[in-house]
């Protein structure tokens, strides 16, 4: 499986934190992470998307369909994050538009089976495959981006 975490990209101030929009920084981040992302993404992405504003305004960055899922909202588990993914149980691939620190507790869970606070800078992404080799389960990271590299 490829799970690609992407968190949302720069977001004004304010409340309610749903509404919270991106800014001018945030859509330039957005779409430089997208323009990278797109050729790269299998065919058979499943796009999901936390339910905030400003993660759809990064999720819309790439032009393609998505679901919203409120499960990946802020303040959302990172084991409900991975439930929805399908990770270690599914074969194809998942982009997740979502939040920290849910995405970097996500990643650790994902990499290393325990709970730990790894930080996914604003509009970057994380890709993670999982196989298994010998019989035994393996994470992979395959990319990590975030749009000041690009």
């Amino acid at each position: 499986m490829e799970l690609i975490l992407w968190r949302h990209a720069e977001a004004e101030d304010g409340y309610p934190d749903h509404e919270r929009a991106l800014t001018e920084k945030g859509h330039e981040q957005a779409k430089k992470m997208a323009a990278w992302l797109k050729p790269r993404l299998p065919k058979d992405t499943q796009i999901l998307v936390s339910p905030a504003k400003r993660a759809q305004q990064t999720a819309d960055a790439l032009g393609l369909l998505f679901t919203t899922l409120p499960e990946i909202a802020p303040g959302g588990s990172p084991q409900d994050l991975l439930k929805a993914a399908n990770w270690d149980t599914s074969k194809g691939s998942v982009l997740i538009v979502g939040h920290q620190p849910t995405l970097g507790l996500a990643a650790a869970i994902a990499m290393t089976r325990k709970t730990h606070f790894w930080c996914v800078k604003k509009a970057s992404i994380w890709w993670i495959a999982s196989r298994i080799r010998a019989e035994d389960e393996q994470a992979i990271i395959r990319a990590v981006v975030s749009p000041d590299m690009l």
